[in-house]
């Protein structure tokens, strides 16, 4: 009965998996080596792997925050709460490019709601994309109005499976907020909270199409807008960008495991 599933992932994803890796390894002429890797590395050098930590790191803090707070004031009973759940998860509906067609009016050199508003109360326009911070919040702002409901929902999960004898029992044994935060919700919300991070984590890692119709190719460049470039130039070294990203996403696990449960033997 499970045939058909193993078929499907066998042949359209495994598959293409391991050729592409395969084929990262050999150049336009056939020949087998390292070339496609000093290739992407020389060409974009290291500024591309940067510029996706940077995103990544930035957009899931604010997202986390965020949905922390929101799933917080959403697991307290108040008057309109299902109303505003309602409204609340309308980004994530949202195309990612209707997304990035509405922060480009925003946030537009001319005629955006955001140099509108500031010419309006007499402070001087803002050029958006022209630094790389400035494009980066612009992009993280974007980025995280569509995607902090689906963080939210993860947490507010998780923080209702805290019996709420804990806080009752730990408020009575004297301990306050900051307390109660550390020693009986991040704890009972590990879970929760490892797995929306993974989830946003990979997402804003091929982070592409927001910032591809908002911004300047060359402003944001990050390791996908690489794989969209050189693939244009030849598959080999879009498959050595792929495979570089997955190298460093798998050292980067290794290291947090290590940290965590100590040294493997």
């Amino acid at each position: 009965m499970i045939m058909p599933a193993v078929l499907y992932v066998a042949v359209l994803a495994f598959y293409p998996a391991v050729n592409a890796v395969y084929g990262s390894f050999f150049t336009r002429l056939g020949k087998f080596g390292l070339y496609n890797y000093n290739f992407v590395l020389s060409t974009y050098g290291t500024q591309p792997i940067v510029n996706t930590f940077i995103v990544t790191g930035s957009a899931l803090l604010l997202q986390f925050v965020i949905a922390f707070l929101i799933a917080t004031l959403l697991s307290k009973p108040f008057r309109g709460r299902s109303l505003f759940s309602a409204i609340f998860l309308i980004p994530f509906g949202v195309a990612t490019i209707v997304t990035a067609v509405i922060f480009f009016h925003m946030f537009g050199i001319q005629g955006g709601y955001v140099n509108s508003f500031f010419r309006l109360i007499g402070v001087n326009s803002v050029n958006w994309t022209g630094t790389f911070s400035s494009s980066v919040f612009v992009l993280i702002l974007a980025d995280s109005w569509k995607n902090t409901p689906i963080v939210t929902l993860i947490l507010l999960a998780g923080m209702t499976t805290i019996s709420p004898d804990l806080y009752s029992q730990a408020m009575v044994d004297g301990a306050g907020i900051i307390q109660r935060f550390f020693r009986i919700t991040l704890p009972n919300m590990a879970g929760y909270i490892a797995i929306a991070l993974m989830i946003r984590g990979i997402s804003e890692f091929n982070i592409f199409a927001m910032a591809l119709l908002i911004f300047p190719h060359q402003l944001l460049t990050t390791m996908t807008y690489d794989l969209y470039d050189t693939i244009n130039v030849h598959p080999s070294e879009a498959g050595a960008t792929i495979l570089l990203g997955f190298v460093m996403i798998f050292a980067i696990l290794v290291m947090l495991y290590r940290t965590k449960y100590g040294k493997v033997s």
